[in-house]
């Protein structure tokens, strides 16, 4: 089945979510419809609507021009098997002793490594993600240092594989959260995928808005790959969850966002450790003195 998208911008969110709102009385109606802020400082939010049928191009221009939004860019997407395309195209990947891989490269995984089977599926962090990627390194060196951790949450879990990266390694329960049931759902089958079932406990949660998250505070670690806004929002909860001497490993933002999270965090009470930068991607781990 044929797809079509139609995407514009709007300046504001109040904006954005109205757009959307009116979209979804189209005719075709849209099968679905989403707002994401472009995350470049100019407080401009994309609009999408997604079809299974070839919209109105008359009924969509007169919507985005009652908005004062450019017009919609229609685009027909082919009918593909994303997940099998995934699956050919994605390589594992190795972020020092973690080996990130699919099923169909279960062969390939390197003698002594800490191997996390994720598949490619309806949630962020397979893994290939530079922000992903940057979390299993900070990670990885943090273990180089002899760290102990006790309580450890992942907030915004997505695959939960950095809940389950650090359940290989240390001793202990980790709880992840994530907002979306979808993914909440793809992590506890990639928690029992890969043998973790009763070691990583994965919540709907938005933060650490969860009874199960919330009791288990104060945290010596915690990671929190999600956005810029986001990060910046929950300064508040870190500082209240994060324990004395523990750390946070953060990502999700731009290196041009890293200075301004960076700020919030000191702020907060949670000081910079140390920033790595991964093509436009930075990851930073802050501790609580």
């Amino acid at each position: 089945m044929a797809t079509w998208t139609a995407l514009t911008h709007t300046a504001g969110r109040e904006a954005a979510e109205a757009l959307a709102e009116l979209g979804e009385d189209l005719v075709p109606e849209p099968v679905g419809s989403g707002i994401f802020e472009i995350e470049d400082g100019s407080n401009r939010w994309e609009v999408g609507l997604y079809f299974t049928e070839a919209p109105d191009e008359v009924a969509l221009a007169l919507l985005a021009a009652a908005w004062g939004a450019p017009p919609f860019a229609i685009s027909e997407l082919p009918e593909v098997d994303w997940v099998a395309h995934v699956k050919r195209e994605l390589a594992p990947v190795e972020a020092g002793r973690f080996f990130v891989h699919g099923s169909h490269d279960a062969d390939l995984v390197p003698e002594g490594a800490e191997a996390l089977l994720i598949e490619a599926a309806m949630a962020f962090g397979t893994g290939h993600h530079a922000t992903t990627r940057g979390c299993l390194l900070a990670l990885d060196r943090l273990i180089d240092q002899d760290i102990s951790p006790h309580r450890i949450v992942d907030v915004g879990a997505g695959t939960a594989v950095l809940a389950m990266a650090a359940a290989r390694v240390f001793p202990v329960i980790v709880l992840a959260g994530d907002i979306d049931p979808v993914a909440v759902d793809t992590a506890r089958a990639n928690v029992i995928a890969n043998g973790l079932d009763g070691r990583v406990e994965c919540v709907e949660a938005a933060g650490f808005d969860h009874p199960m998250i919330d009791d288990n505070a104060p945290y010596d670690l915690v990671f929190a790959n999600i956005l810029k806004q986001p990060l910046i929002d929950l300064v508040p909860d870190m500082g209240r969850r994060v324990a004395h001497g523990g750390r946070a490993i953060l990502s999700g933002i731009l290196t041009t966002q890293a200075d301004e999270v960076t700020a919030a965090y000191a702020a907060g009470g949670l000081v910079l450790e140390r920033r790595d930068d991964y093509g436009d991607w930075s990851t930073l781990v802050v501790t609580r003195a």
